[in-house]
């Protein structure tokens, strides 16, 4: 369908920032939402940022106004700059592709990369 590569994850104190990329390839669907998800250890995966084509955004409450979603089509590549981390941020962050414009639950996953913010 889509593979999904993400980049850019790592170990950050408390308040510092970190910029995820994701870049799509071998592509069988039109891509329509793209974002990215998250989980920590013991917790449900969650929402935390979408972008339809149209340029649409989703964020979580917990995310918003401190990380911002941006997308390069020409690329097939999703974004997600993350300010003022917090080490309830720590987790794997995954890569998502959708053919429709805004689900919970996109088609497509990467493999994720590990985001962790010491205290």
């Amino acid at each position: 369908q889509v593979q999904l590569v993400e980049s850019g994850g790592g170990l950050v104190q408390a308040g510092g920032s970190l910029r995820l990329s994701c870049a799509a390839s071998a592509i069988t669907f039109s891509i329509n939402a793209m974002g990215w998800y998250r989980q920590a250890p013991g917790k449900q995966r969650e929402l935390v940022a979408t972008m339809n084509s149209r340029g649409s955004t989703n964020y979580a409450d917990s995310v918003k106004g401190r990380f911002t979603i941006s997308r390069d089509n020409a690329k097939n590549t999703v974004y997600l700059q993350m300010n003022s981390l917090k080490p309830e941020d720590t987790a794997i962050y995954y890569c998502t592709a959708d053919p429709r414009p805004g689900t919970d639950w996109p088609l497509a996953w990467g493999q994720g990369t590990q985001v962790t913010v010491s205290s």
